[in-house]
């Protein structure tokens, strides 16, 4: 059985190897690793803030660069279609991603036709409580989809790659900043598919 690094780095691996050949997808996994990062620290202050900034900026920018510029071919450099490694994703593939951003989507009107979202806040004095109620209900929203992932991973895979999941997606920022810091200037040098899986193979 491989140790909790070795299945940390493992899973790390297989998600940049298998979804991050784009160069604009890298460059926006970049800004979003800074954006989370500022959140991190802001949580500390002020979670709700911190969750819109998260999910407005961090998040969107992320999931942006998996739909609309991540190659969805054959994936040559790895020998795989795109079902297949959408089959074997650990965290949330592209059909689960629609499901869970939808669901954000749909949480500011459920807030706007119902203010105080069933009795759970009070009424909003104003436009600022009401986007700080947002962040809170975005906030559970995160922490539920990130738990739920787990636990079902507990079932469908294992205690373990469930554990590793969580601490990846938690720690991700982190490895972004450094894995992707470059992209932009590549990006702006003209180049838009990263060549590691070629030096990889040779």
């Amino acid at each position: 059985m491989k140790s909790f690094r070795e299945h940390l780095h493992e899973q790390r691996w297989d998600d940049h190897r298998y979804y991050h050949h784009s160069l604009v997808n890298q460059s926006l996994h970049f800004l979003s690793a800074c954006t989370f990062l500022t959140a991190y620290v802001l949580m500390f202050k002020d979670p709700a803030l911190a969750s819109l900034l998260a999910w407005t900026v961090a998040m969107t920018s992320r999931q942006i660069g998996h739909f609309f510029f991540e190659p969805k071919g054959y994936d040559v450099a790895n020998d795989a279609s795109h079902a297949y490694k959408e089959d074997v994703k650990v965290g949330y593939n592209l059909a689960r991603k629609w499901v869970f951003m939808t669901i954000w989507a749909l949480v500011p009107v459920a807030l706007w036709v119902n203010p105080t979202l069933f009795g759970l806040f009070d009424r909003p004095a104003g436009a600022m409580e009401w986007l700080r109620h947002l962040g809170l209900v975005w906030l559970a929203l995160g922490a539920g989809g990130l738990v739920f992932r787990v636990v079902q991973l507990f079932f469908v895979r294992d205690v373990q790659t469930g554990l590793v999941w969580g601490a990846k997606i938690l720690t991700d920022p982190f490895n972004d900043f450094k894995l992707y810091r470059k992209a932009p200037g590549r990006l702006m040098r003209g180049e838009r598919l990263d060549n590691w899986a070629t030096a990889e193979a040779n």
